[in-house]
């Protein structure tokens, strides 16, 4: 007798709702669906009300703080263990907590290890991200991880821009392997910015390394969070003879008064992905959406065949 093959079911954390939507319809299905019934002391707990015995299903949902995000997703995830899926799958476009990937001084956690463990052993077979904040995140996990670049969907936008004198920068240091990146395969050369905190979000001292007078520059980053260090480069870059500064980065996290900042600098325009809702409006800010990249990616491991062609580089 020949084994029926069942449709995938699509799940969403309540945060990520709106992203969780377009992905569904862009793979050409619908949103399970999940009650969530709520304590008066902020406990809750997420039902889902379909079956999902011997299925493979997407948890979709970014896990930015506050920690109910992460919480949530874990929960679903053992909800769907507990109710005998087959394969779960949990698709974070935005994994939170990712900044902390190391010890950087005495008795600090290393809080992407310990999300990583709690996701698997929640119940989760396989992870579906992009762009972590560090590469070697994928090590922390046991499980299958795919890690999309956002430059799949950042490089066309880029090349429709038709910028004469283009020259990417690095907003730090640590980003300095995802600007070569992008200049490859632009064609164009490279800046970095060379800063120094005093603590988290706070610059203390920023330099320029590289010659950006007549260039028109793009700062290309994983996350924007409070927007300090791009408003910073940008303002220095200017200073220097930059034509324009524009800043592609992936987590438009934006917290605090980022969104005024941006509103503010001498930046000509952000451009983010819809994987954090966007908490605000700026006439600077530009979306570009991500949801067909996820589909197509969950269609290919659904299916059993290569991911490889959803990656420019």
């Amino acid at each position: 007798m020949s084994k029926l093959k069942l449709e995938p079911k699509f799940f969403a954390c309540s945060q990520s709702i709106d992203l969780a939507e377009k992905i569904a319809l862009s793979y050409g299905a619908k949103l399970g669906n999940v009650i969530i019934s709520k304590y008066s002391d902020g406990e809750f707990q997420p039902a889902l009300e379909e079956s999902v015995r011997g299925r493979r299903i997407f948890v979709i949902g970014s896990t930015f703080p506050n920690s109910d995000n992460l919480m949530e997703m874990l929960l679903i995830l053992d909800a769907a263990k507990r109710a005998s899926a087959r394969h779960i799958t949990a698709v974070i476009p935005y994994f939170g907590w990712a900044r902390q990937d190391r010890k950087d001084k005495p008795r600090v956690p290393i809080a992407a290890k310990l999300a990583a463990k709690m996701l698997e052993t929640a119940g989760a077979t396989r992870i579906i991200t992009m762009d972590l904040h560090a590469d070697q995140i994928q090590g922390f996990f046991e499980k299958p991880v795919d890690h999309l670049f956002a430059s799949t969907i950042f490089m066309p936008y880029l090349k429709n821009l038709n910028l004469e004198n283009l020259m990417i920068a690095s907003p730090d240091m640590g980003g300095s392997k995802r600007a070569y990146a992008y200049s490859k395969h632009l064609k164009c050369d490279v800046v970095i910015c060379y800063k120094q905190r005093l603590k988290a979000n706070i610059i203390s001292h920023m330099e320029l390394i590289g010659n950006v007078e007549g260039k028109d520059v793009v700062l290309v980053d994983d996350m924007v969070d409070t927007a300090g260090t791009l408003v910073k480069a940008a303002e220095l870059m200017m200073e220097r003879g930059a034509t324009s500064v524009r800043a592609v980065t992936t987590h438009g996290i934006l917290s605090g008064e980022a969104i005024d900042r941006i509103e503010n600098s001498k930046l000509t325009e952000l451009i983010i992905s819809d994987t954090i809702p966007l908490k605000g409006k700026s006439s600077k800010i530009k979306v570009v959406p991500c949801a067909p990249l996820f589909a197509g990616v969950m269609y290919n491991v659904q299916n059993n065949t290569s991911i490889s062609d959803k990656f420019i580089f």
